[in-house]
């Protein structure tokens, strides 16, 4: 039981960590890209910890990606443990497995287009 509720943890964690670097990172990328600096202003007027947390985006990449890369090792990992004999337990223990893996695939997709869109993309404009 404690580890279906650690790989369901361990992919909202992850989800979270990735988003935080959509956040800081890849968005102002991406509205200063398409032209709409006015709009990452007023973003920053509202959040001003926004140019705070942008100032560690490089800290802020490499910790989500630790905390992706242990994700992905402890998903991993869960695959191999076996699930209940009881049929409505074994359903629950399947679900939260397919659901942890769709939540650190997204993650990780989360996680690629922020930093493309940080690192990769403003070289090349």
């Amino acid at each position: 039981m404690s580890s279906k509720k650690e790989t369901s943890n361990v992919g909202i964690i992850s989800l979270v960590a990735s988003s935080t670097t959509l956040i800081c990172c890849a968005l102002p990328a991406l509205f200063v890209t398409l032209g709409a600096g006015a709009t990452l202003a007023s973003l920053t007027n509202i959040f001003p910890h926004l140019i705070t947390i942008s100032k560690y985006k490089v800290v802020v990449t490499i910790i989500t990606l630790l905390i992706l890369f242990i994700a992905g090792v402890l998903i991993k990992r869960a695959d191999s443990l076996p699930c209940p004999v009881d049929p409505a337990l074994r359903s629950i223990c399947l679900k939260t497995r397919k659901r942890s893996k769709a939540l650190y695939y997204a993650s990780v997709i989360i996680f690629l287009s922020a930093s493309f869109f940080t690192y990769l993309l403003p070289g090349y404009i």
